[in-house]
């Protein structure tokens, strides 16, 4: 669960912040403070760990005491303020990525007021890249790119490609296509249909690991790299390592798992075993472990339904990888 930060500055204030409080729960744990002096260091404490920072009071206070923080619209947390009678209700900071646009149009509902929504994609209904990217767990490239794209929507509309399924209708300023100066790319793959691309990556790649007994990390992530680099795959779009269970205790493989992002599963070999699909098999990895293959099984059990072997068993150095695309729809809606 995502966490919020609340800061009151009077009785009537604190009163609205519960009420917030009340009305997220179901998405935020929150924190009500009500500072006395100490605003500066407050916010200083929360502003790099809390998800969101929500002030109950005048717009300035809120402008001020975030000033000396702000980074990166990429890492700041939504900021939103709210009057203490819950009229208005004003993100400030980290509208689309950091998600405060969403909270505020959320919290208005809740208490009645009015979500005071100020980014120009929103307000000349225009699709937003950066907050779908966000909502739909899409890694964006570069925000260079994404820049230049949201600007360029609001006066023309732009292709998107993709090599995942989308379901609904694509919304005001985006259309289908492959070709062109500019458009985005929903893809793992390290392709540039458009002279410039916008890749939006999806993290829905699962990798198999083999390996000898204490093979380093190092060894474990340049062999992946090598594979990706082959294949011309992201690393970006790896959601899980994954292998066979007495390589639980693995520390290479582990802190290969750490130094990508993702998360790591490990396989009984009967479970492994189950797996359906043509995999290559070698008797000496089953007099070993009971199982003809680990990578490809691996892979394909950790992805899970209707995934598909986009790389099969690539071995060097005792690393065998392959690597697995689940099948995920995104939507926007």
């Amino acid at each position: 669960m995502k966490t919020s930060v609340l800061f009151s500055f009077t009785e009537k204030g604190r009163i609205t912040s519960e009420r917030i409080a009340s009305a997220i729960s179901s998405k935020y744990e929150s924190t009500l403070l009500e500072p006395r002096g100490n605003l500066k260091s407050l916010v200083e404490e929360h502003f790099s760990s809390a998800d969101a920072l929500i002030f109950v009071g005048a717009c300035g206070i809120a402008v001020r005491a975030i000033a000396p923080h702000i980074v990166s619209k990429t890492s700041d947390p939504a900021v939103i303020s709210v009057d203490e009678c819950a009229r208005f209700v004003i993100p400030i900071l980290s509208g689309h990525i950091g998600g405060a646009n969403e909270l505020a149009v959320m919290i208005a509902k809740a208490v009645d007021g009015v979500a005071v929504v100020t980014t120009a994609t929103d307000i000349n209904n225009r699709f937003s890249v950066d907050n779908w990217a966000r909502s739909t767990g899409l890694i964006i490239s570069s925000m260079e790119i994404a820049k230049r794209f949201s600007a360029e929507i609001l006066k023309r509309d732009l292709p998107l490609y993709t090599d995942v399924e989308i379901k609904g209708s694509f919304p005001p300023g985006i259309y289908p296509g492959d070709s062109g100066d500019l458009g985005a790319a929903v893809t793992y793959r390290d392709s540039t249909p458009f002279e410039t691309t916008l890749r939006l990556i999806p993290r829905v790649l699962h990798v198999g690991v083999g390996c000898r007994r204490g093979t380093s990390s190092e060894k474990i992530r340049d062999s992946i790299q090598r594979v990706f680099t082959e294949n011309s795959i992201r690393t970006e779009a790896i959601s899980c390592l994954a292998s066979i269970d007495v390589k639980r205790d693995e520390a290479g493989l582990i802190t290969a798992s750490e130094a990508f992002g993702s998360d790591i599963h490990f396989f009984t070999a009967a479970e492994l075993e189950a797996a359906r699909g043509n995999f290559t098999a070698s008797d000496f990895v089953k007099s070993a472990v009971g199982v003809d293959n680990v990578c490809e099984r691996a892979a394909i059990c950790s992805a899970g339904t209707d995934a598909t072997l986009i790389v099969k068993k690539n071995g060097r150095d005792g690393v065998t990888v392959a690597v697995a695309a689940e099948k995920r729809r995104y939507s926007f809606e």
